[in-house]
């Protein structure tokens, strides 16, 4: 059956009032495959050559009578509506696919999304094309790039983790720049080299550049954000590989872009110079900042304008979606990086628009972002494979089989290269497992093709083969590794993304680890990226919230904005789990801010006052001086090394070094003025003492005589010098007195009477031993009381 001009609608509603069941999708698949179908990146005003040519016909008619039509009213106009009707018909057809999809749960669990929603397109594809007609472009660069990219890239940098994305900034970049790089030159070079093969067998790849080749390399080797955001939502991965995955596709637009242009650019001309080369690297950093740049600032301005909104929240989710978009095509303009414009303006307007709207708003922009960006990721899948089918093609098995091989070892050897100089600079090393996932994440999609597809075919004879082989790539890429991914994670026991709740005592330990690893960056000297972390957050905090929030919010800690959203959020699943509904009104929330904020305790009077009250002045100063000397730890501290440790004469611990190194000379002076004193004679009951605690046994004695009375005295040992055991002391009284043993110590005995001429010098020298017995036993030695563990010095 040939559906011709008015009678198309009207078979139409014939087929949905037959069968309403299948009614909708035999509708939508049958205007599908209508005749007039027209592409969708055409302008959808009405039929202009139909006026045209009724005005003439009304003209050359003038005079005669027109036929009266029985039902004026009543016509069928389809040119008029054609092509909303069919976007409109086209995302209904992606809306059941994705509705049919969830419904069966075992071939959820097995196949991909997006590997069915390709099939479906091929479906659709096929019967356009067996039904004799041309299958629309609807996969034009146009309208991929302007209309179905911003809404996923806005998502994905509007919901962006910060944290984690920050804190593995620069493996992103490790990754997104240098592997893109070495997987372009090597995927070109190689594939060039490839084509040289066999120059005796001419044939197609034989006309193959080294331009040519090195622009489908730099095609080629970038990861694609969609095919990653829809294999890697479904696995569930843990948030380190994903965003380290995720990131690296979206950081990597900047490198395709600047290589796409600058190669596409060579080919033209024909010839590289140095000072090209060197033009590129300044291109790619005018790109990735530029589009930054151009994303804050729209950002900046989404925030501000968010400030006024208090009595028009109606428009609130509008200003969020303008901006952005705004921001993409301001990018676009000068050839910067879109993507990177689009994430920098959601990931700097997202803190302060959501402190500004309402909470109705911002369930707007949530579930807004989120169905639209699901229905153009749907409609990405559904037209590659419609494309797919239009073709068209040049199959070249060489060049298709060597791409594949080449896309596969060269991200492996990009990853694994990559990942061996990363870990050394990285606490949490990446592992075995990590690096495979990695590598196999490597998804390739719509991105790839676009860019194929905008190739000139003038300038590029061997266009097709280079969109059959990017084709070939994508469905290798989606199917094969989207497909075995899942089973491989579960197979190497990959850490899977947990879903754990943050509360308030998750948020507090963050917010303290923060504050003690900057406080120890600030001690050690050492300027890491929690030191200037916290510089942006002082920044931020002091200037920029004072000038994009309105009211008190500007000055709410961050504790507490965290506080009001987990309140706010537990609420409303109260309310949606029902239990609202049995507690009374009277009774006050459990989550109160009474849980954090303690009550104000009731007035002390006067008189029970511990420390007297200051003055509003004199306590601001006392703040002043205190925040002005603990600041300036951070000025002047450079670094520590034990080894090169200066004193500083700033250091307030400078002054006690002076005092004691003072206390020590004068200490030196003392013991010079004590050395001085002339020494004792070797007789001397000092040097006695001295010499018998040193060495008792090598103590001569003089002889004694039996008339001198002796008094027993017991050795001193020098552990304790005053000890005496009195048990001993007598024992040894009742032995007889010639019978003392050579231990029994120094013997004196008192002179007796003589006669004779030595009788007057015994008389002297007994009294010389007597005044040495009187000086010894009066000589108190070293005092009992002094502590003997009592050190020497000060």
């Amino acid at each position: 059956l040939k559906l011709q001009g008015g009678n198309t609608l009207q078979w139409l509603l014939i087929l949905l009032m037959l069968c309403p069941p299948r009614g909708l999708l035999l509708l939508t698949v049958l205007v599908l495959l209508e005749g007039s179908v027209l592409p969708l990146g055409a302008a959808s005003s009405p039929d202009i050559s139909h006026h045209a040519n009724s005005d003439k016909h009304q003209v050359a008619d003038v005079g005669h009578n027109a036929t009266k039509k029985p039902f004026p009213v009543l016509a069928v106009e389809y040119d008029r509506v054609q092509i909303p009707f069919e976007i409109s018909l086209w995302v209904l057809l992606a809306s059941l696919m994705k509705l049919g999809f969830h419904l069966i749960p075992r071939l959820s669990s097995i196949v991909p999304e997006s590997c069915l929603l390709i099939v479906v397109g091929l479906l659709v594809g096929g019967l356009i094309k067996l039904a004799g007609e041309e299958v629309p472009p609807v996969l034009d660069s146009r309208l991929f790039f302007l209309c179905l990219l911003p809404p996923i890239i806005l998502d994905a940098g509007y919901f962006l983790p910060i944290r984690p994305f920050m804190e593995n900034l620069g493996t992103i970049l490790m990754f997104a720049v240098v592997g893109t790089l070495w997987n372009a030159f090597f995927i070109g070079g190689v594939l060039y080299g490839v084509a040289q093969i066999q120059p005796a067998n001419p044939s197609d790849l034989h006309q193959l550049d080294l331009l040519p080749c090195l622009l489908f390399g730099s095609i080629i080797s970038a990861v694609d954000p969609v095919a990653v955001l829809a294999v890697f939502e479904e696995i569930h991965i843990n948030e380190l590989l994903h965003i380290l995955v995720f990131g690296e596709s979206l950081l990597n637009d900047a490198v395709t872009v600047v290589l796409y242009h600058l190669f596409e650019e060579y080919a033209g001309v024909g010839t590289v110079t140095v000072l090209d080369g060197l033009l590129g690297v300044i291109s790619f950093l005018v790109v990735a900042l530029g589009g930054v740049l151009v994303g804050a600032i729209y950002g900046i301005l989404a925030a501000f304008t968010s400030r006024f909104t208090s009595h028009t929240r109606v428009i609130e989710p509008l200003f969020v979606f303008v901006y952005s978009y705004m921001a993409y095509l301001s990018a676009e303009i000068f050839h910067l990086s879109g993507i990177m414009a689009l994430i920098a303006c959601g990931a700097v307007m997202r803190p302060y628009v959501e402190a500004n709207i309402s909470h109705k708003s911002h369930t707007t922009i949530k579930y807004f972002l989120k169905m639209w960006s699901s229905v153009s990721e749907t409609l990405i899948f559904i037209f590659l494979g419609v494309a797919t089918v239009d073709g068209p093609h040049a199959w070249n098995w060489t060049f298709v089989t060597v791409t594949v091989i080449l896309c596969l070892v060269a991200r492996v050897i990009g990853v694994v290269g990559l990942t061996y100089v990363i870990n050394k600079f990285r606490i949490v090393k990446l592992t075995t497992k990590d690096q495979f996932i990695i590598a196999y994440g490597g998804l390739r999609g719509a991105i790839a093709f676009s860019l194929g597809f905008l190739l000139n075919q003038d300038h590029f004879p061997m266009r097709k083969m280079f969109l059959t082989a990017i084709i070939t790539v994508i469905f290798f890429t989606v199917f094969v590794q989207g497909m075995t991914i899942k089973p491989l994670v579960e197979l190497l026991a990959v850490k899977k993304k947990q879903e754990a709740k943050r509360s308030i005592n998750e948020e507090i330990h963050t917010q303290f680890l923060d504050h003690l690893l900057t406080g120890i960056e600030d001690i050690c000297g050492h300027y890491g990226h929690h030191h200037w972390k916290d510089k942006l957050n002082r920044f931020n905090k002091k200037y920029v919230k004072k000038c994009l929030i309105a009211g008190e919010r500007s000055k709410e800690p961050q504790l507490i904005a965290f506080y009001h959203k987990m309140e706010m959020k537990q609420a409303i699943e109260l309310v949606e789990s029902g239990g609202g509904v049995k507690l009374p009104s009277a009774v006050p929330s459990t989550v109160s801010m009474q849980n954090i904020q303690p009550k104000k305790p009731p007035p002390v009077k006067a008189a029970e006052r511990a420390l007297p009250q200051l003055p509003k002045g004199r306590e601001e100063e006392i703040r002043k001086i205190l925040r002005s000397n603990l600041q300036r730890t951070r000025q002047r501290l450079r670094s520590y090394n034990r080894h090169t440790l200066v004193a500083d004469p700033y250091e307030d611990g400078f002054g006690d070094l002076l005092l004691k190194k003072q206390k020590m000379i004068e200490l030196e002076k003392k013991m010079n003025n004590y050395l001085t004193v002339p020494a004792a004679p070797p007789d001397s009951p000092t040097m006695c003492r001295a010499r018998l605690a040193s060495d008792p046994q090598a103590y001569s004695v003089k002889p004694t005589s039996d008339r001198v009375p002796t008094i027993q005295v017991d050795l001193a040992s020098p552990q304790s010098p005053d000890s005496v055991n009195l048990l001993d002391e007598f024992r040894r009284a009742e032995q007889p007195r010639g019978e003392a043993g050579p231990d029994q110590g120094l013997m004196m005995k008192p002179a007796s009477a003589q006669s004779g001429p030595n009788k007057s010098r015994e008389d002297d020298e007994s009294r010389d031993q007597q005044q040495k017995l009187m000086r010894c036993l009066s000589d108190p030695g070293p005092s009992a009381d002094e502590d003997e563990d009592e050190p020497f010095l000060p």
